[in-house]
């Protein structure tokens, strides 16, 4: 894990969400615990979930890649998208999880190899080590199958989400459960809330640990919001919706862009397909318990398209810049170790 003196940091989100904010803070001298949503059934992943009956390795590839000190090819082959044949639309790492996954007895066990083959500074967590299944329910009561289509469904963005649940009910990870326990600071988001960030809080074990824990917790706010999911969502909005899983006034600090979002850019994303508005503060003189940290984190250009299917235009939108982010949360999470001394200059 580290230096017993570093401070035991644990992320919650899953997707491109958490491949930003751990690219921006594995550079520090931390103890990262990533915890990452298993509900992941879309593309490759789903496939391979159907197929070969494993977890699904898709956002847990994610969170390796950005936390690897390896090689910058070995990073590209374990990202690497084919193209053509019947490996077609697949990661090589998803299947490299996969196998290692049955060779190793146990996803987790095969993600523990993995981190080690890739040199992983900190370790990435499952959520839950049983088969995670997600449902949509929508404001009209319609119910959907799967994550997999927050994205692509023209019924939720039409209807809107009324609410998500697991089926059946899963436990959360022994370690996941240990590592938010002797947490310092939990990091949740940026990430789609209801595929990425809540999917997490579903699993039993984890709201609850969450809840007892003595660990300051910060939340990254998104950017923009989803048609038909978090539609007209202020920054309080999103802050209460977490807050329902976790407990009232457990969010010490919410870290929220101010940089310059580009015109043009937001222009584009408003009328994409899905796409919604820039997330916006309800009330800056509203008293609240947490601490809203303005900042820059925003990337200044398009992000390079990916080449996973149907991804590929949502990878070139607007997102946090990683460097940025982590320089932001660094500075959040060290203003206990100044107060003193800032007092006393005082």
């Amino acid at each position: 894990m580290g230096k017993s003196d570093n401070k035991n940091i644990v992320t919650i989100g899953g997707g491109t969400g958490s491949y930003a904010l751990l690219s921006g803070l594995k550079k520090y001298p931390l103890n990262i615990s990533a915890i990452v949503s298993m509900a992941d059934d879309g593309g490759s992943t789903g496939t391979l979930r159907d197929e070969l009956g494993v977890l699904p390795p898709g956002d847990v590839r994610q969170c390796l890649v950005a936390l690897s000190d390896s090689s910058e090819a070995l990073r590209k082959i374990m990202n690497y998208r084919f193209e053509n044949g019947g490996f077609k639309g697949h990661s090589f790492g998803n299947i490299f999880l996969s196998a290692l996954e049955k060779t190793s007895g146990t996803f987790a066990e095969g993600v523990e190899k993995a981190a080690k083959i890739l040199n992983v500074s900190g370790e990435v967590i499952p959520v839950s080590e049983e088969q995670m299944r997600l449902y949509v329910c929508l404001k009209n009561g319609k119910i959907l199958a799967g994550e997999n289509c927050l994205d692509h469904n023209e019924e939720i963005r039409l209807i809107g989400v009324k609410k998500i649940f697991l089926n059946p009910q899963v436990k959360a990870s022994k370690k996941a459960v240990e590592r938010i326990k002797n947490a310092d600071f939990i990091i949740i988001g940026p990430g789609d809330l209801f595929g990425s960030i809540m999917p997490n809080f579903l699993v039993k074990g984890i709201g609850e640990a969450i809840k007892k824990s003595r660990a300051k917790i910060i939340f990254n706010c998104n950017l923009t919001n989803k048609k038909g999911q978090t539609e007209k969502f202020s920054l309080e909005d999103y802050v209460s919706a977490v807050e329902k899983c976790i407990g009232k006034s457990k969010i010490d600090f919410v870290i929220f862009n101010k940089g310059k979002l580009p015109e043009k850019l937001v222009a584009k994303y408003e009328k994409r397909e899905g796409g919604g508005s820039v997330v916006q503060i309800k009330n800056k003189n509203f008293f609240r318990k947490y601490k809203i940290v303005m900042a820059d984190v925003s990337q200044r250009k398009l992000a390079q398209k990916s080449k996973d299917g149907g991804n590929a235009k949502i990878q070139s939108f607007l997102r946090h810049d990683s460097e940025k982010l982590g320089k932001v949360l660094m500075l959040v999470m060290n203003l206990g170790d100044y107060e003193d001394i800032v007092r006393e200059i005082i």
